[in-house]
């Protein structure tokens, strides 16, 4: 018999969007959403990997998952060879550049600029574009206490309502690029099992259009 499909999936809201999608298209993935620690599950046609965010384009460069969910703004930082067929429009936000309300960057004037993130990579492309030279500084969690704390002048992070900079005294001054999370393939499972993932891509593209028909889920 031939293997399951297997698709990575992130950890967090955009696993719950993700099951949810599959369901318009017909394919049953809820069992991922088991209150347990298991994160490996067997859900029919496909087997599912519940993974850190970041690491999915990683499990799907190497083969390890053939399909996965993976951020706009993951797959802008890590920059895998891996196919992209579909933007499957959930875990909507956008990738920002903010600072202290009080505290406004001169970038004419600054003569030391720090930005703190999680996004180095992102951070220095977005740099070179700008034509701005800053120290980055890497951190993996609670980026809007950096200017707080006066380690960093600007943080670039993703932002969904903006309250949460709101609350910390920041003001969002550039967006860099809108992010919502990709269906992204490994490129030999593509070529090796092309037609069931394009039935895949043709049901949840079918899912995400206006007017369609819900599908039955297997």
């Amino acid at each position: 018999m031939t293997a399951p499909l297997c698709i990575a999936l992130p950890k967090g809201r955009v696993h719950e969007e993700a099951v949810a999608l599959f369901a318009r298209a017909g394919l049953d993935v809820s069992a991922s959403l088991a209150p347990d620690r298991r994160l490996l599950h067997d859900c029919g046609p496909l087997r599912v990997l519940v993974v850190k965010p970041s690491d999915v384009p990683t499990y799907v460069e190497y083969g390890a998952a053939d399909l996965g969910v993976a951020g706009k703004d993951v797959l802008e930082e890590e920059a895998r060879d891996l196919y992209e067929p579909l933007d499957l429009g959930i875990g909507a936000c956008r990738m920002a550049v903010a600072e202290p309300v009080a505290r406004p960057v001169d970038e004419r004037g600054q003569l030391h600029l720090r930005i703190a993130t999680k996004y180095p990579n992102v951070t220095r492309a977005w740099l070179a574009r700008r034509g701005l030279f800053a120290e980055v500084i890497r951190l993996q969690g609670s980026i809007e206490l950096a200017p707080l704390t006066g380690l960093a002048d600007r943080i670039v992070d993703l932002v969904s309502s903006g309250e949460t900079l709101r609350q910390n005294g920041l003001r969002e001054v550039e967006t860099l690029f809108p992010v919502t999370s990709r269906l992204v393939v490994h490129r030999p499972s593509m070529k090796l099992r092309g037609d069931e993932i394009g039935a895949i891509v043709t049901r949840l593209r079918a899912a995400l259009a206006p007017g369609r028909r819900p599908a039955r889920a297997r």
